[in-house]
């Protein structure tokens, strides 16, 4: 198991709009991250399939989340609206908003990733996506450890538990 652990992540809202953000230390490379968070390759492994991704500034994104059961309600897409290889990948998508993920080296082998995600709605769907980010973020932490998540043992309980927390 790893020692990794993901501290909660914070928030800040003005109106209806949220930002949330975590900073994740990791004893991985940054190439290593990179290659989960950014390629379509590393993306199911913790967080969503990614049935379109053109690796660009500008490039279309389509992710398919793995643990959704509605097909249509599984897919959101957009576009890549920062792209600078091994340092930043970030898509604004449709219901997600803008999700940035910034790497920077740490030590001699390890990665800090800050994660930024800008979004709208209420406050339920704040701690919604408080908790959902929370998550696959352990998913992210195991999948680079390499135990990728297996989705067919996905279930709400985590997530559950985690949403009180966010409370």
């Amino acid at each position: 198991m790893s020692e990794t652990t993901v501290e909660q992540g914070t928030s800040r809202t003005t109106g209806d709009t949220h930002t949330l953000h975590w900073v994740l230390r990791l004893p991985h490379p940054v190439a290593a991250v990179w290659a989960a968070v950014a390629t379509p390759e590393g993306l199911p492994g913790w967080l969503a399939a990614a049935d379109v991704f053109e690796p660009r500034l500008g490039g279309a994104v389509s992710l398919r989340w793995l643990n959704q059961e509605d097909a249509a309600a599984a897919v959101h897409s957009g576009h890549l609206t920062a792209w600078d290889p091994e340092v930043v990948a970030e898509y604004t998508i449709d219901l997600h908003g803008r999700c940035r993920f910034h790497l920077e080296p740490a030590g001699a082998a390890g990665a800090t990733l800050r994660f930024t995600n800008e979004l709208t709605g209420d406050d339920a769907f704040r701690r919604d996506c408080l908790a959902g980010w929370h998550d696959h973020f352990e998913f992210l932490v195991d999948a680079l450890d390499g135990r990728p998540k297996d989705w067919s043992t996905w279930n709400l309980d985590r997530w559950r538990e985690l949403r009180e927390t966010y409370a």
